[in-house]
């Protein structure tokens, strides 16, 4: 029996149905037991384009125009609180309007044991269309941002890579490798490590030029910019174009001895290789002379080691080109 007279109680259920509508919400009822929908969804169905003979009888009605994606979280909620795992019961999902359109809604109620009715679930729905468009929007804004960073991230990279690399070759440039090295050389003092430079000119480089032109001469310049990178460490080395035919090679923990061998290797394979002419019709071929110097204790920056390796250098180049000199450690930069 109930607490209400009766006009209080249609008062009651006029007022609640105000609040409800007034709030966006539709309530429902269904009787879990012989899955009729007892009351409601009258609204969500109105808003979906349904006509009311359209409205759902039976809860199977409603999983029918569910999404599918959506039915088996929408069954597990429902599962989880009929078995008293959670207080109550929320679940969002989509439903097919009539016009094809699927909609978002979400559901919350609560199990209520009556003794006369047994179980009945009664809960509100109320439309999520707003919020998942914010969402999606959102989301949106977020990728929209994600892509700008990392297009201004690789817009960066290439301006770093244009200010530190050699157009040409790709090597690094004459500044960066600069850098690089008196911060190797401060490095390589104060740890005791040692530090080898060579210096790479290539022999009679104008003649190439003259005899074959400057696109000819640039496509040898790169291939000698490539047989350095190839026969250094990679991201431990250090390759530069210092000059026009002119290359630096800074080599990290190591003797004075090693550099001369990997200095041989640079020649040899420069000695052995050909280019191709831009136009095809014949094969330029060069060859390198290199100057070797370790870093001294005189040498207090990397321009005195440069020193050091120009001396070594210009001796190549003086006893005939085509060779490799080292400098000898226990002479002093000046």
């Amino acid at each position: 029996m109930s607490d209400f007279p009766v006009d209080e109680q249609d008062l009651y259920k006029k007022r609640l149905q105000l609040t409800l509508e007034a709030s966006g919400l539709d309530l429902w009822e269904n009787n879990l037991s012989t899955g009729e929908v007892v009351f409601g969804l009258t609204k969500i169905f109105a808003d979906l384009g349904y006509d009311k003979e359209e409205e759902a009888d039976e809860i199977g009605d409603i999983f029918a125009l569910m999404h599918p994606d959506d039915v088996a979280s929408v069954e597990q909620a429902i599962d989880e609180h009929i078995k008293g795992r959670t207080e109550r019961y929320y679940s969002e999902f989509r439903i097919l309007a009539k016009d094809g359109q699927w909609v978002w809604y979400a559901n919350y109620g609560k199990l209520i044991d009556d003794a006369v009715f047994g179980d009945r679930f009664i809960g509100v729905s109320f439309s999520l269309a707003d919020k998942k468009r914010h969402e999606e929007e959102l989301l949106a804004l977020n990728t929209r941002l994600t892509e700008q960073n990392a297009q201004l991230e690789r817009m960066n990279l290439e301006l770093h890579a244009l200010a530190t690399r050699d157009s040409l070759t790709g090597v690094y440039n004459r500044r960066h490798l600069m850098e690089i090295g008196e911060r190797e050389c401060q490095r390589s003092r104060r740890f005791e490590h040692p530090l080898t430079l060579l210096l790479i000119d290539i022999d009679f480089f104008k003649q190439v030029n003259d005899t074959w032109g400057h696109v000819t001469g640039d496509l040898v310049i790169r291939a000698v910019a490539d047989c350095c990178a190839q026969q250094v460490r990679e991201a431990i080395d250090t390759v530069g174009r210092i000059g026009g035919e002119e290359f630096a090679i800074v080599l990290l923990e190591t003797s004075l001895e090693a550099g001369l061998t990997i200095a041989e290797r640079i020649r040899q394979c420069i000695a052995d290789m050909t280019v191709a002419t831009y136009d095809g019709e014949g094969e330029a071929s060069v060859t390198l002379s290199i100057g070797v110097a370790q870093l001294a204790p005189t040498c207090r920056s990397f321009h005195d080691l440069m020193v050091l390796a120009d001396r070594a250098l210009y001796r190549a180049k003086h006893e005939g080109r085509n060779r490799i000199q080292g400098h000898d450690v226990s002479t002093s930069v000046s």
